[in-house]
């Protein structure tokens, strides 16, 4: 079964050539693109800078049960919760006898959280909006939560990535929005974090191909029943935090005190929403590609006939 799908779905699986292997390359660097867009524009530039603190600035959570939550959350991701992972991954790879995932799991978490640590530390932040703040770009337990997600995700079954995905989907937006509640972050740097863990997935997912690339069969799209509600969840978080982020711009830039600070920051914590969303949705399409199933014959693709339907059983990778 596919992510998500029941054990009796017929599913069809896609030949693989040179777009499945520079696939991941591309993404690694739109991503990179993506976190170096974002360093420019709300670290660089005043208004940038204004938008993003005023979103930080403006939580004002006073629900006992919300503010238990958001700590308990920060307070369980940790060096010890990276280790762990690692540990998981290189354990369940090797049972699985795909020592590639486990190597690529732990590639990924290594990576993007020493890239975030290395970019926080030497990263340049000019004092544009007054606040005197040293730099936080990007978010290091962010970064953390999504690089644990995404290494779960990888070295799973297949069968079981999509339930998986949807968890570590609520579980780092979770994180995120609670960086930027804490004060911790601005939502920038929630995002500029999510970037970064992408690029080193789709690396990590471009050795895994490369490895596997000689192998006879083709690849599956992971189930609608995990792409669709990510889908609907960040096509309707981008436009209210977009169109909210806009109006924070304008109100800093022509008109004051057009909105509130509480505004800001529910904008704000629908742009993570947005972006943790998107990148999960991509990273779910990169993992399904690592599992190869029989492809389906040309000869049931001619002369305008469907391709036959293929049983997939769940569990086998």
């Amino acid at each position: 079964m596919t992510v998500l799908a029941s054990p009796e779905q017929p599913t069809t699986a896609r030949p693989r050539g040179a777009r499945h292997l520079l696939t991941p390359i591309a993404i690694a660097l739109l991503a990179t693109a993506a976190a170096g867009a974002l360093y420019q524009f709300f670290v660089r530039t005043a208004l940038g800078q204004r938008v993003d603190t005023e979103a930080m600035r403006g939580a004002d959570v006073h629900h006992v049960r919300v503010v238990e939550v958001l700590d308990r959350t920060l307070n369980g991701t940790t060096l010890v919760s990276l280790v762990l992972v690692c540990l998981f991954a290189a354990v369940f790879g090797v049972l699985r006898k795909r020592l590639d995932l486990a190597i690529g799991a732990t590639l990924l978490v290594l990576g993007a959280n020493a890239t975030t640590r290395l970019l926080k530390t030497y990263l340049d932040r000019p004092d544009l909006d007054g606040s005197g703040m040293p730099n936080s770009f990007p978010s290091g337990h962010t970064t953390a939560a999504v690089s644990v997600a995404f290494a779960v995700i990888l070295v799973l079954p297949q069968a079981l990535r999509g339930m998986v995905a949807l968890i570590g989907f609520a579980y780092v937006t979770v994180i995120a929005v609670a960086t930027v509640w804490a004060e911790w972050h601005r939502p920038s740097d929630t995002a500029a974090a999510l970037a970064v863990t992408l690029a080193w997935s789709a690396v990590a997912v471009f050795g895994i191909r490369v490895r596997r690339l000689r192998r006879d069969g083709g690849t599956q799209p992971p189930s609608r029943l995990v792409t669709v509600p990510l889908l609907a969840i960040g096509a309707l978080s981008a436009v209210v935090g977009g169109l909210g982020l806009a109006a924070v711009a304008l109100s800093e830039r022509a008109l004051p005190d057009l909105v509130s600070g509480r505004f800001a920051f529910l904008s704000g914590s629908a742009a993570i929403t947005a972006a943790a969303a998107a990148v999960f949705l991509v990273w779910v399409r990169l993992a399904a590609g690592d599992r190869l199933v029989a492809a389906t014959p040309a000869a049931e693709q001619s002369d305008g006939a469907a391709p036959a339907a293929r049983r997939v059983k769940g569990g086998k990778a």
